[in-house]
């Protein structure tokens, strides 16, 4: 009995070396884990499969890395939750070395947007708030302006009821942007070309018949190209058996529209710039103080935007890339101020002659030849085969070939009309108000129809983020008017530019 349980070779001794062999194997697994773990989480580690000079450059330029404090920030501070959450910042490393490695092993460096990468929508979901907040524990520091305190205030009410992210407002703390600005934007930030005065229009351009024309604003050197769209009764809405058809779009009904004229591509930069350097408003101009002034029949001096918050254009380039991000009150005042240079009816298209112009008289789901199915990103098929580009396209700008922005109008070719982008790169707003059942009650047969009953706006067209199933003719969308302003801090909220919604815009109609 002693020999089995004592004795040289017993069954308790076996079982204590295997004991203390388990856990100094389990204590060096455990020690090796965490030093690859710390090996893999310096800044050279992230560039060693990070491959592009963008992120590491970018970094060395920004707050992160060069601050009053002396404090730099590293990779995993910001990209992973906290190390105090233990589970939480190991697995998000896990997750993200994993995929990061992956990329690494099976994709060429060169073929990646890092632009797009860069963009605010791939910001946020690389950035946990609870990163920022657990270094930034006051947010409101000493020298902080009045902007900063009440934009900081508005965070801190509603952070988790809007989900707001720091990442939103700070979109260039970690990485240098040379094209962000966080603060509000002074007019003369604006990069404007310097143009000789004599060479400004004196006049607008007279219609003397209704044929298209290049339309001159008076006092600048901006003209446009309008073109006439011939009246005519046209099938509007998609059939149910349309791929993607959606209820609001149907019952397919006849509709006939009066003669009217269209700008040929979306309100551009150097047409709103004018605008806005001709009525800007000093400040923040109270709301009501703006709506009775443009208000009044008799009205001398149209009340134009206040300055926003940052660059509108996003740092995608302005010129003739659509105007975007502002709000629909925004674009009928535009309406307003160049009916009244021009001497002139300007307004936004009712939806029944945004439809019956990007069909530039045809009856198919696109003016294009092709189906949705073939162009779009979505259905079980595409996990094994990618959708079809090849025409789509060459008339719009759209999810599979924008580079997630906004692009000049001569990207694409005219429809049958001679319009050009009426599908995708922005989201065009349309002077009625959205109702899903609105076809239902126009009728079968309507004349210059125009909803005046709803909470929002229609906009048609979809964008440079939009599926192919969302540039159908018929696609029917509506403004967010509060989702669009979430993180505007501004009490009361701007009137003039939507905060969380880059692909809007809009075009023009000329009464003749």
């Amino acid at each position: 009995m002693r020999s089995f349980f004592t004795g040289k070779g017993s069954f308790f001794h076996r079982k204590s070396f295997y004991l203390i062999l388990g856990l100094l194997v389990g204590m060096s697994i455990v020690i090796s884990a965490y030093q690859t773990s710390v090996y893999f989480s310096t800044d050279d580690s992230c560039a060693m499969c990070h491959v592009h000079p963008h992120a590491t450059t970018s970094w060395k330029q920004s707050h992160h890395f060069n601050n009053k404090s002396g404090t730099r920030v590293h990779c995993v501070d910001c990209h992973l939750p906290p190390k105090t959450n233990t589970y939480d910042h190991y697995t998000a490393k896990l997750k993200l070395g994993a995929r990061d490695l992956w990329s690494f092993l099976t994709k060429d460096s060169a073929d990646i947007d890092w632009d797009f990468l860069s963009e605010i929508e791939q910001a946020v979901t690389y950035i946990p708030n609870e990163s920022c907040k657990d270094c930034h524990h006051n947010l409101f520091p000493e020298g902080i302006n009045d902007d900063g305190i009440t934009a900081h205030l508005y965070y801190d009410e509603n952070e988790k009821k809007l989900d707001l992210q720091c990442i939103s407002c700070h979109l260039d703390a970690g990485h240098y942007n040379p094209n962000y600005k966080h603060g509000k934007l002074a007019i003369g930030d604006i990069n404007v070309p310097k143009v000789d005065p004599s060479l400004y229009f004196k006049t607008a351009t007279p219609i003397t018949a209704f044929e298209n024309f290049r339309e001159q604003i008076p006092g600048s050197p901006i003209s446009f190209d309008m073109i006439a769209i011939p009246g005519g009764t046209f099938k509007m809405g998609s059939p149910e058996k349309e791929s993607f058809h959606k209820p609001d779009e149907g019952p397919v009904h006849n509709v006939t529209l009066s003669p009217f004229f269209m700008s040929e591509v979306e309100v551009t930069w150097d047409m709103y710039n004018e605008f806005f350097f001709k009525t800007q408003s000093e400040g923040r101009t109270p709301p009501e103080a703006v709506y009775a002034n443009n208000s009044r029949a008799d009205v001398d001096a149209i009340s134009g935007p206040t300055p926003p918050f940052g660059f509108p254009n996003q740092g995608w380039g302005s010129g003739n890339r659509p105007a975007i991000t502002m709000t629909h009150y925004a674009a009928e005042t535009f309406c307003q101020w160049l009916s009244k240079v021009t001497g002139k009816k300007y307004r936004l298209p009712t939806e029944a002659e945004w439809e019956y112009a990007a069909r530039g008289g045809t009856e198919t789901p696109y003016f294009f030849e092709g189906k949705p199915k073939s162009y779009s990103n979505e259905g079980f098929w595409r996990n094994f085969s990618d959708a079809d580009v090849q025409v789509i396209s060459d008339y719009a700008i759209y999810v599979n070939n924008s580079k997630n922005r906004t692009q000049e109008p001569d990207a694409v070719k005219a429809n049958p009309f001679g319009l050009k982008n009426m599908l995708g790169n922005v989201l065009e707003y349309c002077a009625d108000k959205y109702d899903p059942q609105a076809y239902t009650k126009t009728g079968d047969n309507a004349t210059n129809p125009l909803v005046t009953e709803g909470e929002d706006w229609v906009v048609r067209g979809g964008n440079y983020a939009s599926d192919a199933a969302d540039l159908r003719c018929a696609a029917r969308d509506f403004s967010k008017h509060d989702a669009w302003l979430k993180t505007d801090p501004q009490q009361p909220k701007s009137i003039w530019w939507y905060s969380d919604i880059r692909g809007i815009g809009f075009r023009i109609v000329c009464v003749p």
